[in-house]
């Protein structure tokens, strides 16, 4: 088996698809009222579906956790310290929720955290150096 991608349960789809096309610049092709939308960032696939169109799909009820969730997190990464300052206040500015404003960290990382719409956190992260570069 090869992984595919990851799916995100929404609940405002429209919402959702505006926060990561317009804020995070995932690349998403779909229309805001589809019931299923794939994303792409950085050739990694993203699924978002409908929490009601899954149940319906599956015939089966699920609990989803509401507010800020600790389930999971997107990483993302930026090549300076500056532009984790400058991702944070873009996408606070238009709608995340702050959770973790940017710091350096002991490591030597400068991250932060903000929650999408629904709450799922997503960490920004540098190590002040080109994504190429940042393992070496």
């Amino acid at each position: 088996m090869r992984l595919d991608g990851f799916g995100i349960f929404v609940e405002d789809m429209a919402k959702m698809i505006r926060f990561y096309r317009d804020v995070l610049e995932f690349e998403i092709k779909e229309a805001e009222d589809a019931s299923n939308v794939y994303l792409v960032k950085d050739g990694t696939l993203f699924l978002f579906y409908g929490r009601g169109d899954f149940e319906k799909m599956t015939s089966r009820k699920y609990d989803y956790v509401k507010g800020l969730n600790g389930h999971y997190e997107i990483a993302l990464y930026v090549d300076t310290f500056e532009e984790v300052d400058e991702a944070f206040k873009k996408a606070v500015e238009n709608g995340a929720t702050p959770v973790l404003e940017p710091e350096l960290e002991p490591w030597g990382q400068r991250t932060c955290y903000i929650a999408d719409p629904e709450g799922n956190l997503i960490e920004i992260g540098s190590w002040n150096k080109p994504y190429e570069e940042k393992d070496k």
